[in-house]
């Protein structure tokens, strides 16, 4: 989540003159401002979710949370950083990045246990992350920048960070196509539960019912995902084997080639 800046109170209670309250009320303020930042956040997830940015206006969100429409301005600047602030929200959308890099450094089963622990971890929040799924859906839609903006700055890191740990664990000095096949595989792992959860629901719903289950669907997502690079593992070593054995026939032509001595150029008749 974006890092929260505190002023000494907030809008709605700052007075002019007014001396700088205790320590207490400076902290019991802060807690009560974190509070309706969430709100505000929380409302304006639903509202963009449900009508998009355009047809969303800051009175509307600012009445379902219970809030002063000053608070918006206070808080995240304007309408477009609320919009910006609850999009890259990391409860719902978190960066992957570090997560890749830090189990990268103990091989590519970590790198990619961190990527999908990142992926999976969310559908615990429930409904806030299907809401979380509407809004990314608009945005495609109906894009503002940001969906661009996410490519550049996550999933094109995350790609490479993913990438990077798997040439490493097949000693490939360069990525190919068929790396880059695989990275993009890897990152579609996790994507079913996110995107088709009703059809998880209705065909086998024990499997995202709770927070373990969840769990245990990230583990196995992450040997499904090994054993694929195994999979290409021996592929790559059955293409830079030695070509196929050429059939007897073929081979007693080339023997016979091989012995038959050179035609002796033929002199011209005088």
């Amino acid at each position: 989540m974006p890092c929260m800046k505190h002023a000494p109170d907030s809008p709605d209670t700052r007075l002019a003159g007014t001396p700088p309250p205790a320590t207490t009320a400076v902290t019991a303020v802060r807690s009560d401002g974190i509070e309706a930042r969430q709100r505000l956040m929380d409302a304006a997830l639903v509202l963009f979710s449900d009508k998009g940015y355009a047809k969303t206006s800051i009175r509307e969100i600012a009445l379902a949370a219970h809030a002063n429409v000053a608070a918006i301005s206070y808080y995240f600047g304007d309408k477009a950083g609320l919009y910006r602030a609850v999009y890259f929200d990391q409860r719902t959308n978190p960066q992957l990045t570090n997560d890749i890099l830090d189990g990268a450094e103990r091989g590519l089963e970590p790198a990619l246990q961190g990527m999908l622990r990142g992926v999976m971890a969310p559908l615990k929040l429930g409904e806030a992350m299907q809401r979380c799924m509407k809004l990314h859906f608009r945005e495609m839609l109906e894009p503002t920048g940001l969906w661009a903006e996410e490519i550049e700055t996550d999933f094109k890191p995350t790609h490479a960070a993913l990438m990077a740990a798997l040439c490493q664990h097949l000693g490939v000095a360069e990525a190919d196509d068929d790396i880059h096949r695989l990275v993009f595989t890897f990152m579609g792992l996790g994507t079913t539960p996110h995107v088709a959860g009703d059809v998880v629901a209705a065909i086998r719903p024990a499997l995202l019912a709770t927070p373990q289950a969840i769990d245990v669907y990230c583990d196995r997502l992450v040997i499904y995902g090994m054993a694929m690079v195994e999979a290409e593992a021996r592929r790559r070593q059955g293409a830079t084997a030695a070509s196929p054995p050429m059939s007897s026939s073929c081979q007693a032509t080339t023997a016979e080639s091989a012995t038959r001595p050179l035609p002796q150029p033929v002199s011209p008749s005088p």
